[in-house]
């Protein structure tokens, strides 16, 4: 076993995806929308970072993709996100605060 793949203080191993999935799910179960995944919580969160403006190195860097495309499913800005963009990059804009 690796050395990453020890707690330093506890020398307990890591959960596998699988087992930590499980008491996962069972725990979302009571939410609305639920039960929910792991692979739900991780899209979330990249979705959340994009939207938020992280740039498109740092959501690789987030998720481990090594592909552009691949994080295209992510950063999708919806209308209120781009006309926010727009006014925070219009120089007209700027200009008048």
């Amino acid at each position: 076993m690796a050395v990453s793949d020890t707690d330093p203080d506890s020398g307990r191993a890591r959960l596998s995806y699988r087992r930590a999935a499980e008491p996962f799910e069972q725990k979302t179960t009571e939410f609305t929308g639920g039960p929910f995944t792991l692979h739900q919580l991780r899209h979330s969160r990249l979705t959340h970072a994009a939207k938020d403006g992280a740039s498109t190195p740092m959501l690789m860097t987030l998720s481990g993709h090594t592909s552009v495309r691949s994080l295209a499913k992510y950063e999708r800005p919806g209308k209120d996100a781009l006309l926010a963009w727009q006014a925070q990059t219009d120089p007209a804009a700027r200009r008048r605060r």
